[in-house]
């Protein structure tokens, strides 16, 4: 057992919560665009689906980050995984209410409730990481930061890509509701984790002048130290290119590569693989290399694998390069998670980092959108298959011009580069 989670029970309470309440949301990864792909194949109600996921990013960031200075930290994810638990039990009645084979105005319906539910989950989700990425320096010494969130990616990547999909593709196939029941159990149990960790008294609050001037003072703080602003924009950049090749991944593995259920769950799993090695690895590879080339070297890695999707059919190297696009996501984000929460201080981490999420999670949506719409627009032209393999060309060309960009733009100052 690592060193860090042996000797801090708080720390080994929080990264249990994250682990089951990653478990879920992995389980739903694959459940959510499953469950779509049974009520309609359609590219745009499958990038409805996974636009309502992310919206709230883009809607909640801003303000989720005041209530997070405000509020009572440890609440805030307590209640947000309860409130994961009852809309995962709504899934379920979706389902059993509908029929087994919907069509015409009962496919929509079914669609716009998935999207509802799945707007509301994100929208707890949005709530319960900001709480949590902010409440870590308070548990963990600063100079293990690097340490704890290598070994918190790994736990998340474990449980929410390992176990998670292949875990859903066999509930699945066992009763389409299975998955959301099991969510539900386990978001409960991610809920109990959480509370039971003994928080620090925080210091005494500063005096609130304000919900805009308290957010002002957020942007103003982020404003002023550009190097965090620049890499919010690029993150953001990264995750809507990986959005619109996400969302139609699961019709890349039905179509293409002849995938079922669980198939599709082992295929996320050879990702997560690349994620769980990366969580443990790149700590170490950050300490050796600096942080500013190890962001150099994700950079210049991560258009490699959208663009070996876009030619090769066969599983094996599709796994591989998803193991390769996770591992190098992990570098990025222990590297510059580490670094926000070195640099920003407590009394404005919450809206720091929500402001930072705006940018960077709050384009996911978009991303989402612009996947099944390029499939959509292009079938007619190119046919299916073209179309589906162009989502992840143009997410390739997207990576290889955020490089540039950081080439061009990004300076991180000396200190962050030991």
């Amino acid at each position: 057992m690592p060193a860090l989670i042996r000797e801090n029970r708080n720390f080994r309470l929080l990264m249990t919560g994250a682990g089951f309440s990653n478990l879920s949301d992995g389980i739903g990864a694959l459940a959510f665009p499953w469950l779509a792909t049974l009520i309609t194949t359609d590219p745009r109600a499958l990038a409805v689906v996974a636009f309502a996921t992310r919206l709230p990013w883009f809607l909640w960031s801003l303000p989720v980050g005041v209530w997070t200075d405000r509020a009572d930290r440890q609440q805030m994810m307590v209640r947000a995984d309860i409130a994961r638990m009852l809309l995962a039990l709504a899934v379920v009645a979706l389902i059993l209410a509908g029929p087994s084979a919907p069509s015409g105005p009962t496919a929509v319906w079914m669609i716009a409730t998935l999207a509802a539910l799945a707007f509301l989950m994100g929208t707890a989700e949005v709530f319960r990481d900001n709480a949590a990425q902010t409440a870590l320096p308070s548990l963990v010494h600063k100079d293990r930061l690097e340490e704890a969130n290598g070994q918190i990616w790994s736990a998340e990547q474990i449980m929410g890509q390992f176990v998670g999909p292949p875990l859903a593709g066999l509930l699945i196939a066992l009763a389409v509701p299975a998955p959301f029941l099991f969510d539900a159990a386990i978001f409960a149990v991610a809920a109990w984790a959480v509370w039971k960790i003994g928080f620090p008294a925080r210091g005494a609050p500063s005096a609130r002048t304000g919900f805009w001037k308290e957010m002002h003072a957020g942007w103003t703080w982020i404003r002023q130290h550009r190097v965090i602003l620049q890499l919010a924009i690029i993150l953001g950049g990264l995750n809507a290119a990986h959005m619109a090749g996400f969302t139609v991944l699961v019709l890349y593995s039905q179509e293409i590569l002849g995938l079922g259920a669980f198939g599709y769950g082992l295929l996320l799993t050879a990702g997560a693989a690349g994620g769980v090695l990366g969580g443990l690895l790149c700590p170490r590879i950050a300490k050796y290399l600096g942080s500013a080339r190890s962001l150099w070297v994700a950079l210049a890695l991560m258009p490699l694998p959208f663009l070996g999707l876009y030619f090769t059919s066969n599983v094996w190297f599709a796994g591989l390069l998803l193991f390769v696009e996770t591992l190098v996501a992990v570098l990025w984000n222990v590297v510059t998670v580490s670094y926000r929460q070195r640099m920003i201080p407590d009394e404005l981490l919450g809206r720091v980092n929500a402001i930072y999420r705006f940018f960077g999670w709050g384009m996911m949506p978009l991303g989402a959108l612009a996947g099944g719409w390029i499939m959509a627009l292009a079938e007619p032209a190119i046919g299916r298959e073209e179309a589906l393999r162009l989502v992840f060309l143009v997410g390739a060309a997207m990576f290889g011009a955020l490089f540039l960009y950081g080439a061009l733009r990004l300076r991180l100052p000396p200190a962050a580069q030991e």
